[in-house]
């Protein structure tokens, strides 16, 4: 395949973050095709597969389209499969498999079945695109995920393998740790930039804080890991990869100014979120301190605290959170003309906090609901946010 084909590339996100990955896809330069519940769809050529997977923060992973058909039978799923251009994709030795089948709203609904009807199609495509009769699956691996909307099925293979929130730094974690794409995005969701105050007094393994201070450095969260589709050498010329790390370090600026701020009341935390911070380059950028939110002050106007407390699913005692929540209205009511964003599933966080969230935003944590509440201080005077 030339380096000028267009290819279309679908791009799942946490459900509630489809804005903050559109912007992001916009600003590497690509045209979107679509954006649905939990995905969008974009067009580009085959660097922009090695950039995205590179380049996005808030993405879980990135799929090469392979097309898209309607079905409400076995059959036709059976049939629509076939039909695909297989061959163009995967070559004679390669291994592939349907790794997930999501399905919603639609007549066909079982995944293990539409799993296996599918590798018989691509079984039928291959044969008739290679004229063999036998596929040794000896070489790379070509992951499918298929997508059942309304009896219409989408199919891509996976070019990212582990998800895209694997960045390679967070090699020791919380209990119950923020996924780093997802904590990315909610920092996306704030005016914050580089040159601003952020605490996060509920830090844990130190995601949030390291997240910020990657985008304060400019450190593309992909460059120190490694993706399935880097073996796809037919598809994507190896120097494409090698373009786009370069790019990626050609952007990093490490000598930026910050003050980034990282509390957890556990001691294990604080050292487990400075070893995560090292390994992703940023430890200089980020203070880290054993604090109990009772204590959090600071100087300074105009700071942020973009953080993920604790909601219950963590704290053995759920009868601690009212006091806990209230504490951090009472220590945000404190600072002075600063903004307060959280992310948590506890229901009173409002009445608790004793402030009504001037925005509020329902992001879906896997299955969980969660809500991002959005307390607004004042614009610094003279700024532009």
């Amino acid at each position: 395949m030339s380096s000028m084909d267009r290819f279309e590339y679908i791009v799942p996100c946490h459900f509630g973050l489809e804005a903050v990955l559109k912007k992001e896809i916009t600003d590497l330069g690509y045209e979107i095709v679509s954006v649905e519940d939990g995905r969008i769809t974009f067009a580009g050529d085959a660097e922009a597969l090695c950039r995205a997977n590179i380049f996005l923060r808030t993405a879980e992973r990135v799929l090469l389209k392979v097309g898209s058909f309607h079905a409400e039978t076995f059959e036709d799923l059976f049939q629509g499969t076939k039909a695909l251009p297989w061959g163009d994709y995967i070559p004679k030795d390669g291994k592939f498999w349907v790794t997930k089948a999501a399905s919603v709203k639609s007549k066909l609904y079982s995944p293990s079945d539409i799993q296996s009807i599918m590798k018989k199609a691509m079984v039928e495509s291959m044969k008739a695109a290679y004229r063999e009769d036998w596929f040794p699956e000896s070489g790379d691996a070509y992951p499918i995920r298929v997508f059942l909307m309304k009896d219409e099925v989408t199919v891509g293979i996976d070019t990212t393998g582990d998800s895209l929130h694997k960045r390679g730094y967070r090699k020791l974690t919380a209990k119950a740790p923020i996924a780093e794409n997802l904590a990315a995005a909610l920092i996306m969701l704030t005016p914050w930039k580089g040159d601003r105050i952020l605490v996060d007094p509920f830090c844990g393994s130190g995601t949030i804080p390291i997240e910020a201070a990657m985008m304060a450095a400019n450190i593309a969260p992909g460059m120190n890991r490694n993706f399935t589709a880097e073996e796809w050498t037919h598809i994507v010329d190896r120097k494409c990869w090698y373009r786009a790390v370069d790019e990626a370090e050609a952007l990093i600026d490490t000598n930026v100014e910050t003050d980034i701020q990282g509390y957890d009341i556990d001691d294990d935390m604080v050292s487990i979120a400075r070893a995560n911070a090292k390994l992703a380059g940023v430890d200089h950028l980020i203070h880290f301190q054993r604090r109990d939110v009772a204590q959090l002050s600071h100087p300074k106007k105009y700071g942020f605290i973009i953080t993920n407390p604790p909601y219950g699913e963590r704290i053995e005692d759920k009868q601690n959170l009212a006091g806990l929540y209230s504490m951090i209205g009472e220590r945000y009511r404190m600072l002075d003309s600063w903004s307060m964003y959280l992310i948590t599933a506890y229901e009173k966080a409002e009445q608790s906090i004793g402030r009504k969230a001037d925005k509020n935003r329902k992001i879906y944590n896997g299955m969980m609901k969660t809500y991002f509440y959005q307390f607004m201080g004042p614009r610094p005077s003279g700024s532009k946010r």
